[in-house]
């Protein structure tokens, strides 16, 4: 069986390698960003100690994860491997749903459909889904925007007992769209019909051709409206993220000002949530479940500019454009089993930053 892990040599020569002998060379402190090539496995890497990372403290960071039901991480710097480990029999090719990381993934698509002049964010929802499809009084159904869809803020009852129910019948008035925050999934997973409607294409068929055959993804399915990636292919999108969008030279995300509205805050009552984008630096923020706002960044230990897809479990895409970093941790719950934010986030970071300084 294939699997990656990363190895210390002679005490100072950190090369990530594979089981089969096939290892990517590192390369010296690059100057240039790099995208991995599509169609296959070929990915370059970078030593730590290039990057004049500590070693030891990186090490901890990878042991803690490896502690915390972490099957797959992955560090990339300028879109080189630093650091590539798989536990739990996992390998390069393992796939597994991400949860609401994919909510992320959706965001970009929805992106690209109103980019196309297929889809408009400013649009009532009702314009791609019909009337009716929620059982709020339609004046009030027609205040809701595929924007506040977006940004978790449709105005639809949470204290319904199925927040992934998406028939009218669950989805009732409490407020005007706009008025508050609430992480509500039903609305959001609305977005995919949303944007397959506007387009005229099956959603799965349109993740393809809009993004996975553009950036190298090939492991991926949409599976019960969640998304199913490996974690290389989940640092592919990070990657493409660090980039604004853009691609080895070709600008798949032309939108820019979709691009920023996306990784900012998207309303003035969760400042860290953008579209579908969790938010780090902010001077406040929400979490999934609660109605509460906390005073503060939402993780102090990691650089202010990190933007993360977030999923329930633990499982994370995070990328931070003032350290040319994406780091990606794919697995299981590593403790607290919420969806969102969660306490790994923290640690992890108070680790790496460590390491990276």
């Amino acid at each position: 069986m294939k699997l990656f892990f990363v190895c210390i040599v002679s005490g100072f020569l950190f090369v990530s390698c594979t089981k089969d002998g096939s290892s990517s060379a590192p390369v010296p402190v690059p100057a240039t960003m790099y995208f991995p090539p599509i169609g296959t496995d070929d990915w370059e890497t970078v030593t730590p100690q290039s990057l004049n990372w500590d070693v030891a403290k990186l090490n901890e960071a990878i042991d803690y994860a490896g502690t915390k039901n972490t099957y797959g991480l992955i560090i990339l710097y300028k879109g080189r491997i630093v650091t590539e480990k798989y536990w739990n029999n996992w390998n390069r090719n393992t796939l597994y749903y991400i949860a609401s990381a994919g909510k992320s993934v959706t965001a970009f698509l929805a992106g690209i459909a109103q980019q196309e002049g297929q889809l408009n964010i400013n649009n009532k929802v009702s314009t791609y889904l019909g009337n009716g499809w929620t059982s709020a009084p339609l004046a009030k159904e027609n205040l809701i925007t595929v924007k506040h869809q977006l940004s978790m803020t449709t105005g639809l009852d949470y204290t319904v007992p199925n927040l992934d129910c998406v028939t009218p019948a669950c989805l009732q008035y409490k407020s005007d769209a706009g008025i508050a925050w609430f992480y509500h999934n039903a609305p959001y997973l609305l977005v995919q019909n949303v944007i397959a409607n506007a387009t005229s294409t099956n959603y799965n068929t349109y993740t393809k051709t809009k993004l996975a055959d553009k950036i190298g993804m090939k492991n991926f399915t949409w599976f019960s409206n969640t998304l199913w990636l490996n974690s290389r292919d989940m640092a592919r999108f990070g990657l493409l993220m660090l980039n604004k969008g853009t691609w080895n030279g070709t600008q798949i995300m032309t939108d820019q000002n979709y691009f920023n509205a996306m990784t900012n805050s998207s309303q003035g009552l969760n400042q860290s949530y953008g579209y579908l984008w969790w938010l780090n630096g902010k001077s406040s923020f929400m979490i999934p479940g609660l109605t509460f706002v906390f005073p503060g960044s939402l993780f102090p230990a990691a650089p202010a500019d990190m933007i993360s897809a977030l999923g329930k479990d633990d499982k994370k895409i995070y990328v931070v454009p003032s350290r040319d970093l994406v780091v990606i941790r794919h697995g299981d719950d590593a403790g607290s089993s919420v969806a969102g934010p969660s306490s790994f986030d923290s640690e992890l970071w108070e680790k790496l930053m460590l390491a990276i300084k």
